[in-house]
């Protein structure tokens, strides 16, 4: 009698779960605007979730620590016209993110490590250049400053923020409107997705369409695609059926996928995880209570399935921390921000270990904050791997930095009517956090001072009160 060979993998036994009640964030009125983006963008120092906002659109942003119940007076980001459709923090400095709106702008905030005391209200540049609504945005894996969007006018736009200029406009390729838009991972090539259910390869540099494949899933729901570490694709979507389905292509074979696994019949579109560091993707459903994760290698069937995370809550949208802000001391391996209707949920995914050394196998070198190349230097058509860094002493969040710019200084927030003295790069952060202190001091005094004065009269009511019942 044979015996069944069970296949070799570190991650054959990656388990998720939901961490405390206490380690959640509590009262958040999560957005409930019908968009097919995650909703929610997270790094080592601040959690973002787009919220409910009346007359506008808007997102909250948190310390990962400030866990438990959020104050419903707590400061959120304002500043779109419009619902906020998508939020994305930049690879190379965690005080910046991106976000885009129903408005068809795109605005570039500094978030301050310190709780501000009130609305973040003025973006460090607003972006003008799409006619209709701004549904997508990815920064440049490895190339400072570089930012895409992607909007409903079926163009795509890459962006230097650190002038404001376009840097390309691609607005021939897409006939309909685009579902999904990822970097491979020197940041060289696109992978689009799009309402003509094409699935398209895209040098933006040449302004070409490399390779393309039309119906890679036969349904009529939306398509989601990755790259893969080695450059192959990963994409999601539905069969005629209408079954949800995960397949692997090869772009320079786009005939047959390399591999296709087929789930279940539920319409939510799946969007696709991809951990290069493991070469795992994890497929989260909105309106979906389970994450399903499988391994992708050289070996057929080629994609493999690991395991299901579920839990009894729908998902409203999901947060993916980058690999540097894991607890490599716990073999955690990812760690999900499941949104819920009011309240987002940490889950956490561990590969079980004995001991509590390091795991080298577990935790290659990862893409650091450093960014490889320039704007420009990416534009004249140099291409660089990511700068990697090391986990094994765990990953400190460096203090605040200001946007660096490698132009005209479009982000100076100072008064035009200050007269400009010669700074170095050093200091020009420095002087403009001690003057954002000072805005934040005299706040606060004025008011204190208020409530003084209410005091005052409030006790002079009092004061009058009993003399009358005297």
């Amino acid at each position: 009698m044979s015996r069944r060979v069970v296949r070799q993998s570190k991650f054959r036994h990656v388990f998720g779960q939901a961490a405390k009640a206490d380690q959640a964030y509590e009262d958040i009125r999560v957005s409930k605007v019908t968009w097919d983006s995650s909703f929610c963008a997270v790094n080592p120092k601040f959690l973002a979730i787009i919220v409910e906002a009346g007359g506008g659109g808007a997102f909250i942003v948190l310390p990962l620590a400030k866990t438990g119940r959020v104050d419903k007076n707590y400061p959120l980001v304002t500043g779109h016209t419009a619902p906020v459709l998508d939020i994305d923090w930049c690879p190379h400095n965690d005080n910046v993110i991106a976000s885009a709106s129903d408005d068809t702008t795109i605005m570039v905030w500094q978030i301050p490590d310190y709780t501000p005391m009130r609305n973040i209200t003025e973006p460090i540049i607003t972006l003008e250049g799409h006619s209709k609504r701004v549904g997508i945005l990815s920064w440049h894996p490895t190339a400072r400053n570089v930012l895409l969007s992607a909007g409903g006018d079926n163009m795509i736009i890459i962006w230097n923020v650190g002038t404001g200029e376009v840097l390309l406009s691609l607005d021939d390729m897409h006939p309909d409107v685009i579902h999904s838009v990822c970097w491979n991972s020197n940041g060289s090539l696109l992978a689009t997705t799009c309402k003509d259910k094409t699935l398209r390869i895209i040098d933006p540099r040449k302004g070409q369409v490399v390779a393309e494949r039309a119906r890679p899933h036969e349904g009529a729901r939306p398509l989601r695609a990755v790259f893969t570490a080695d450059g192959k694709l990963l994409s999601t979507g539905f069969s005629r059926m209408s079954e949800r389905q995960l397949a692997l292509w090869d772009p320079n074979n786009f005939e047959e996928p390399v591999a296709l696994q087929e789930m279940d019949t539920s319409n939510g579109v799946l969007l696709p995880f991809y951990d290069p560091d493991s070469s795992i993707v994890y497929l989260c459903g909105k309106g979906d209570s389970s994450i399903r994760y499988f391994e992708i290698t050289d070996e057929p069937p080629f994609v493999h399935y690991l395991n299901t995370f579920s839990s009894k809550e729908p998902q409203r949208g999901m947060g993916f921390m980058p690999k540097r802000g894991l607890d490599v001391s716990k073999c955690e391996i990812a760690r999900f921000y499941k949104l819920h209707e009011r309240k987002c949920e940490p889950i956490i995914m561990t590969v079980p270990r004995k001991s509590d050394l390091f795991q080298d196998d577990l935790y290659p070198d990862t893409p650091g904050l450093e960014p490889a190349l320039e704007a420009d230097e990416w534009l004249s058509g140099q291409d660089a791997d990511p700068v990697l860094i090391s986990l094994r002493d765990g990953y400190v969040p460096p203090k605040h930095r200001e946007l660096r710019v490698t132009k005209r200084n479009i982000l100076d927030v100072r008064p035009p009517s200050v007269p400009r003295r010669s700074q170095s790069s050093s200091d020009a952060p420095l002087s403009h956090t001690l003057e954002t202190l000072l805005e934040e001091i005299k706040a606060l005094r004025e008011r204190v001072q208020a409530q003084e004065q209410r005091i005052t009269a409030l006790e002079n009511m009092l004061c009058e009160l009993v003399d009358g019942t005297d």
